[in-house]
C-alpha cells in the first residue's frame, strides 16, 4: 500500500538515525516466507554495502534511495507491504534485511526492511542506472506545476483516475490518494483526462498538493489491515481524514446528500461521490 506520503514519511523517519552512518554489515534475515527480490544478487548487494557510509537518503517516486559514498546506491521498493524501520518490527517472521551500523550515541544501531507479503525489492544501482530509472518515470507529483499538469494530461484520453496511476505520466500517486485527490478537485474519476477543462486541471493541481502534503503531515494512512507503520512502528494518522476511500455506502462528508460509490477501474477500486464529482 505505501504510496508517496508513506514512502516520504519513511524517508524522513530514518534520516536522523541513518544518514552519515557507516554500514558494518548487511544481514539477509532467514525466513520461511516468500523472499523479496534482490538484484543483482545477495552477494553483490552485501559487498556493495559493507563498510560504506550512507551519504543521503531520499525518495524517488515510490522508492527509497540510500546513496552510498561509493557513488552507487541501494534502491528499495516497498511495494504493497514493505516498511523501513529504526525500531522493533511489527512481527519477527516478516523481517527481510537489516543494516547494522557502527555504533553512535543516541542513534539507532540498525535499519530494517520488513515486508509482510514479500513483494518488495532491494538492489544496488550505479548512478547511470539510477538516471535511467528516473528518466522512465514521470515528474514527481509534489513537484508538478499547473503547466506541467496541462502538458501531461493533454496527451492521454484515458479516464483520469487510471491516468493518475500511470507512474510514467505522474510519479508517486497510488490508488488511495488518486480517489482522495479527485474528490477534493470535484472531478469524476471516469472523465477522460484530455477532456478536463482548464479550471478542472487547476483544481487537480491544487488538490494533489493539498492531499499529499496533508498525508505526509499526518505520516501516511494506516488502513484496517494495520500493515503500514512509520519508521518507529507507529500508525499513521491520515486515515482519519479520508473523505471517500473505503467509504462506499456512507454519506459523503462534503455534500452530505449522496452516498459514496465504489467502482472498478483498471482492476483497482475507485471511490467517489456522484454529486460532488459529476
Amino acid at each position: 500500500m505505501p504510496e508517496l506520503p508513506e514512502v516520504e514519511t519513511m524517508v524522513r523517519g530514518v534520516r536522523r538515525d541513518c544518514e552519515d552512518r557507516v554500514i558494518e554489515r548487511l544481514e539477509f534475515v532467514r525466513t520461511s516466507r516468500r523472499p523479496i527480490r534482490i538484484s543483482p544478487n545477495r552477494l553483490r548487494v552485501r559487498k556493495a554495502a559493507a563498510g560504506r557510509k550512507i551519504n543521503r537518503i531520499w525518495r524517488l517516486a515510490k522508492r527509497i534511495v540510500l546513496e552510498l559514498d561509493s557513488g552507487n546506491s541501494l534502491l528499495i521498493e516497498p511495494r504493497m507491504t514493505g516498511l523501513l524501520l529504526v525500531s522493533e518490527p511489527p512481527t519477527t517472521g516478516h523481517r527481510r534485511v537489516v543494516w547494522h551500523f557502527q555504533p553512535e550515541p543516541s542513534k539507532a544501531d540498525q535499519l530494517e526492511f520488513w515486508d509482510r507479503r514479500g513483494l518488495g525489492t532491494l538492489g544496488v544501482v550505479t548512478p547511470e542506472q539510477l538516471e535511467l530509472l528516473r528518466a522512465r518515470l514521470g515528474p514527481d507529483a509534489l513537484e508538478l506545476d499547473l503547466i506541467g499538469w496541462r502538458s501531461r494530461l493533454k496527451v492521454t484520453s484515458r479516464e483520469i483516475k487510471v491516468a493518475l496511476l500511470d507512474q510514467q505520466l505522474v510519479a508517486g500517486i497510488g490508488n488511495l490518494y488518486a480517489s482522495e485527490i479527485l474528490h477534493r478537485a470535484g472531478i469524476s474519476p471516469v472523465r477522460s483526462a484530455v477532456k478536463l477543462t482548464g479550471l478542472q486541471v487547476g483544481r487537480l493541481a491544487e488538490a494533489t498538493q493539498h492531499i499529499l502534503t496533508e498525508a505526509i503531515r499526518y505520516e501516511g494512512s494506516t488502513l484496517s489491515d494495520g500493515t503500514y507503520r512509520n519508521a518507529l512502528n507507529m500508525d499513521g494518522g491520515y486515515q482519519n481524514h479520508h473523505r471517500v476511500y473505503q467509504r462506499a455506502g456512507k454519506l459523503c462528508m462534503s455534500c452530505g446528500r449522496a452516498m459514496i460509490i465504489r467502482i472498478v477501474q483498471a482492476q483497482r477500486a475507485t471511490f467517489y461521490c456522484p454529486k460532488c464529482q459529476r
